[in-house]
């Protein structure tokens, strides 16, 4: 019984399937190396049993537990490692917002040059116009 969902699992982590999927699988495996566990008393019993097969049972479905057990932490610690940005994937945003920032600054500095030439434009009209004035004088 445990080693089907074993093989199950094991096919999965080879085949290219949505990790929802994959996380599924690997629930269902560790359940079904829990569910001969889940009777303590008959645990606790099989533990005592002077049978040897009952021993390799206990130990069978512990191993099985164990293994099942460890794909579902790795996977969980893979999914960790995906929510974390790799550090040339935080260089290239800060990068591109760098350069964002570079572009909003220099549409400014642009708007504020065209700003200034229209003073000195006025300005320089406003000049003219009263030497204009004082030549008439």
């Amino acid at each position: 019984m445990a080693e089907q969902p074993q093989q199950v699992v094991d096919g999965e982590l080879q085949s290219s399937q949505a990790p929802k999927e994959d996380m599924i699988a690997y629930v269902m495996a560790l359940e079904a190396a829990l569910l001969p566990c889940l009777p303590a008393r008959e645990l606790q019993a099989i533990d005592r049993s002077p049978h040897p097969s009952h021993q390799i049972d206990v130990e069978r479905h512990a191993r099985d537990f164990m293994e099942a057990a460890k794909k579902l932490q790795l996977y969980f610690v893979g999914l960790q490692r995906e929510d974390q940005p790799t550090k040339a994937e935080t260089l290239r945003k800060d990068i591109a917002m760098m350069e964002e920032e570079l572009k909003v600054k220099n549409d400014l500095i642009k708007k504020q040059e065209r700003l200034i030439q229209g003073w000195r434009k006025e300005l320089k009209d406003q000049l003219d116009k009263h030497n204009n004035e004082l030549e008439r004088v």
